[in-house]
């Protein structure tokens, strides 16, 4: 498959969170097959994932290892990127953590987690490049959000429904505040995906079964099929773009449908 192209995306500068894998990967793919600059963050060694991306881009990826739950880590991750590639253009916040907790078992320090990872580094790398969005006559600020903060999904997830429902409407008031200053916020809201996170799912919650559980998932969709990081890259892509300069405060959601359904 091939990314839908975007001229305009040509050289921007590009930060994005959890870039290095799952959904993350097709993004920092997505903006490289643009001709973007791109650098990304993750916790983890994306050795495996540079090496894939050698060789076949305009630009060459950026990493820098750094936690999102590090507020000065990532300010500072913010700050390198934008002396080396230029001013940052384009954010995404893709970086999360899906946990599943009763509500009975569910800790204050689980809470604190929760947020740390799902809605306060997206908050605070946006503040830290509005500053020189302004000053460049604008940007977009890309939130990746879920499905699971627009309804319940049939999972015991309320710690992370309540990060991601928090975010999209954290997006919408910055995009509000932010609108005269040509600086767009908006939401990517994926639903049921078929990255390498269902293999674990798989592990975790149906005893192994892989082919069962993405049977059960497929199921779940109007349209009996699970979307891939490949559908929600080019939803990015197209609200980072210039195509959507008269977007933002809003959702695209990416479901098969799924939202449109009584639970």
């Amino acid at each position: 498959m091939q990314f839908a192209t975007f001229h305009d995306l040509e050289d921007q500068s590009i930060f994005i969170t959890g870039g290095g894998s799952g959904i993350g990967a097709d993004l920092t793919k997505g903006f490289l097959s643009q001709g973007s600059k791109v650098t990304f963050i993750q916790r983890s060694n994306p050795e495996k994932f540079l090496i894939e991306c050698k060789g076949k881009y305009k630009h060459e990826p950026s990493f820098h290892k750094c936690d999102v739950t590090d507020t000065k880590g990532l300010k500072t991750a913010l700050q390198a990127t934008a002396k080396k590639q230029g001013p940052i253009s384009i954010l995404v916040n893709n970086a999360a953590n899906d946990t599943r907790h009763k509500l009975s078992e569910f800790t204050p320090d689980d809470w604190d987690k929760t947020m740390n990872v799902n809605l306060k580094p997206h908050f605070f790398a946006a503040q830290e490049v509005a500053e020189g969005m302004k000053k460049n006559g604008g940007g977009s600020i890309i939130n990746i959000s879920s499905v699971a903060g627009m309804r319940y999904v049939g999972k015991p997830q309320v710690g992370y429904s309540a990060s991601k429902a928090a975010l999209m409407q954290m997006t919408k008031t910055t995009a509000i505040i932010h609108a005269e200053n040509k600086i767009r916020l908006n939401c990517v809201v994926p639903g049921l995906m078929h990255t390498p996170l269902v293999e674990r799912l798989a592990n975790k919650y149906a005893d192994g079964k892989y082919d069962e559980f993405v049977k059960t998932r497929n199921n779940q969709v109007p349209m009996k099929k699970m979307g891939s990081s490949f559908d929600v890259a080019n939803a990015v892509l197209f609200l980072a773009s210039d195509e959507a300069k008269y977007i933002t405060g809003t959702e695209i959601v990416v479901d098969g449908g799924l939202t449109a359904t009584t639970p």
